[in-house]
């Protein structure tokens, strides 16, 4: 079972980055996937999940209008969206799988993370 992040880089405030997740090793993902991150002094934050069949998702107040989440379940690939990124989105994202909404301690399994920088 493996998570693997891409799509992290650099951008400068107000641009956009597109992350994606591709599980392998599941057979299917029955609970929420999930996007957390984790900067220098913070505590980790949760960004955002969704739910099985994409039709629950979960947002922290400081990314809602800005990310979006969404899943394709035949490819096992969980996608974040963000737009008009500020340099406070600045942080290692990582992805995670087989948990409840934005409740980290819940998840299971967890990518390697991919860094985003915004400046």
């Amino acid at each position: 079972v493996q998570l693997v992040e891409s799509g992290g880089g650099s951008v400068q405030a107000g641009g956009s980055l597109r992350l994606s997740c591709a599980a392998s090793g599941y057979a299917t993902i029955s609970k929420c996937l999930g996007w957390f991150r984790l900067a220098p002094g913070k505590e980790r934050e949760g960004v955002a999940a969704i739910g099985t069949g994409g039709g629950s998702t979960y947002y922290a107040d400081s990314v809602e209008g800005r990310f979006t989440i969404s899943r394709d379940n035949d490819k096992m690939i969980v996608y974040l969206q963000m737009n008009d990124l500020r340099p406070d989105d600045t942080a290692m994202y990582y992805c995670a799988a087989d948990g409840t909404g934005l409740l980290h301690r819940s998840y299971k399994r967890w990518g390697q993370r991919t860094q985003v920088t915004v400046s």
